[in-house]
């Protein structure tokens, strides 16, 4: 945390008391031993991303498999896309009914080949761009 590219096992400490957490010192000596692939004492970058890499991989498998039964929710006939019905019937029970100017801006944004159908990709896109737009974001998501 002094900016040289790599934790200590003094930062490593510190960092993970300003997350929250109380290790001990032997935790934190494990948590060191674990991650410091080259032995030096310390944690690289590198090492760190390589450390948090599989976490972060299951997690966005665990994502993609909530957005994949979201879409199963929506894809009603079980084709692998969402018709413009479909996207109706869901949003009203959901409590959310579209008027038909609602609907056709929803399929326009959603549907980017213009298929007239949403397919997985499209509606991941959208979620992904509705996720920036709720956080208040502002990087670009094509």
């Amino acid at each position: 945390m002094d900016g040289d590219g790599s934790l200590t096992l003094l930062e490593l400490a510190a960092l993970l008391r300003s997350l929250g957490l109380k290790p001990s010192g032997d935790q934190i000596h494990a948590l060191l031993a674990g991650m410091d692939a080259n032995g030096n004492g310390a944690v690289e970058f590198e090492e760190l991303a390589g450390s948090i890499a599989p976490i972060m991989t299951e997690q966005a498998l665990l994502n993609q498999q909530q957005l994949l039964a979201v879409f199963n929710d929506f894809d009603r006939d079980g084709n692998g896309f969402i018709s413009a019905a479909e996207l109706a019937r869901s949003m009203a029970r959901m409590g959310q009914p579209l008027s038909f100017s609602e609907l056709n801006d929803m399929m326009r944004q959603a549907d980017t080949d213009g298929d007239g159908v949403i397919s997985f990709s499209e509606f991941t896109a959208v979620m992904a761009k509705s996720a920036v737009e709720f956080l208040g974001l502002t990087a670009a998501v094509s």
